[in-house]
């Protein structure tokens, strides 16, 4: 996948990349992204020299039929890891462990700890949960990661991507061992998390919205919902008039006939 996915997005798209050198040549780092397209688990893991795994939800590896079966070979290849996001915590307990177990093996796990594709291009906080325990479970670093301008290459309702430079920017590693064995005190991990995203913000040069993306995406939802129905609204009370109006100019034209009589 390094030479077929890797080396075509590469040749297509010619991604620049700062701060490669931060990197660990080998042993387990978390890198820890912003989120702006489908396409960032992607580029990130083509301009590195090491694997990276992300996690990806199980249905992408277990879909019957011969679709189902090159989806789950190609999201393999790309190193993308299933997570059953059943039972009472779903995915994150199972994205914790997964991603302990990537860096138990001395690989590199990569996550983005807004949990959600930005809704429109802002970064936004960052979930305590999945990235702050992992780092405290395994003692790994973290290496912030800023993914810039993918999202413009297929925007929402695109079909043909832009042939455009996206960019890369990755930060000093960040190390949390001071917080070692804390990892169960939701004051820590919302202090991990924070340090985190604020060095993202630097490197991306995003706004920083102070809520979830994943409650921006239903409030914009829910905007939608109301312009939708208020358009409707709207449209049948236009229609309501015009049929009074068509009512009235009716009953005008058959007084004025009756009178002619």
């Amino acid at each position: 996948m390094k030479v077929t996915v890797g080396g075509s997005l590469k040749l297509a798209f010619r991604p620049w990349v700062e701060g490669l050198e931060h990197i660990p040549a080998e042993g387990p780092a978390i890198l820890a992204s912003n989120h702006l397209s489908f396409s960032d688990s992607f580029f990130l893991p083509a301009v590195l020299d090491r694997k990276v795994t992300f996690i990806a939800k199980a249905e992408y590896f277990n879909t019957p039929g011969v679709k189902g079966r090159l989806t789950a070979a190609f999201f393999k290849g790309v190193g993308q890891l299933p997570v059953d996001r059943s039972g009472v915590r779903g995915a994150g307990e199972a994205a914790i462990k997964s991603g302990i177990e990537v860096l138990e093996r001395g690989e590199l796990f990569g996550i983005y700890p807004e949990g959600t594709r930005s809704p429109d291009g802002r970064l936004y906080r960052g979930k305590p949960g999945g990235l702050a325990r992992v780092a405290l479970a395994t003692g790994a670093p973290v290496i912030p990661v800023a993914m810039i301008d993918t999202e413009k290459i297929q925007p929402p309702g695109k079909v043909m991507p832009k042939l455009m430079r996206p960019g890369i920017r990755i930060g000093r590693p960040l190390d949390f061992t001071r917080y070692q064995g804390m990892e169960h005190d939701r004051f820590v991990l919302r202090a991990v998390t924070d340090e985190v995203m604020y060095e993202i913000m630097k490197l991306s040069g995003q706004e920083y919205v102070d809520m979830y993306a994943t409650a921006m995406k239903r409030q914009l939802a829910e905007e939608a919902k109301a312009e939708k129905e208020a358009g409707k609204a709207a449209k049948a009370a236009l229609a309501q008039a015009e049929k009074e109006q068509s009512a009235k100019e009716k009953a005008a034209a058959e007084q004025e006939a009756a009178g002619d009589r």
